[in-house]
């Protein structure tokens, strides 16, 4: 069976050919899905309230990482994404409290819910800290171009005063 990974990096760990491949990610998916298994429990009046949202937040991380995947070639865009990422799980760990709060999960649930986040909200700014490694890799970029035409080895003369309509100079 073929890897799913380009090559192995100098510290022993598979580069990610994808945002799929970031084990961020696959944990981002794993709270998505409880999230979601979660919130099928609360009361319907909160169905277009806390249940959107909390889904929403806990959705939206994995999106957040996928477009900072997209945007490698831009190192500010990518730290920009993975911080909104990193904004999103905080999100859901306010949504996780209010749910507490409201009765509608429990503490062993909550507590859980919260440390999933904070071990995501830790991967993500440890690529925040190492954004240099995911975004150099040179064969990410293409050729760089020539924009310009390159001047001729001879020189142009400067253009005499007659030559440009002043012939009493």
């Amino acid at each position: 069976m073929e890897s799913p990974f380009c090559f192995v990096n100098p510290t022993g760990l598979p580069y990610a050919k994808s945002f799929r491949d970031l084990v961020v990610y696959q944990k981002q998916r794993e709270l998505a899905r409880e999230v979601f298994r979660i919130s099928t429990a609360f009361p319907s009046d909160e169905r277009f309230s806390l249940t959107d949202q909390f889904r929403r937040s806990a959705r939206s991380i994995g999106a957040q990482i996928a477009e900072s995947w997209a945007r490698r070639s831009y190192e500010k865009h990518f730290v920009s994404k993975l911080a909104d990422a990193d904004a999103e799980q905080m999100e859901t760990q306010h949504w996780v409290e209010t749910a507490k709060d409201h009765a509608y999960i429990s503490d062993h649930d909550a507590a859980r819910l919260v440390g999933h986040c904070e071990e995501i909200g830790r991967m993500l700014n440890g690529m925040i800290s190492r954004s240099s490694t995911f975004c150099r890799d040179p064969g990410l970029h293409e050729p760089a171009l020539e924009y310009f035409v390159p001047s001729s080895p001879k020189s142009t003369p400067a253009p005499t005063a007659s030559a440009m309509g002043n012939p009493g100079l």
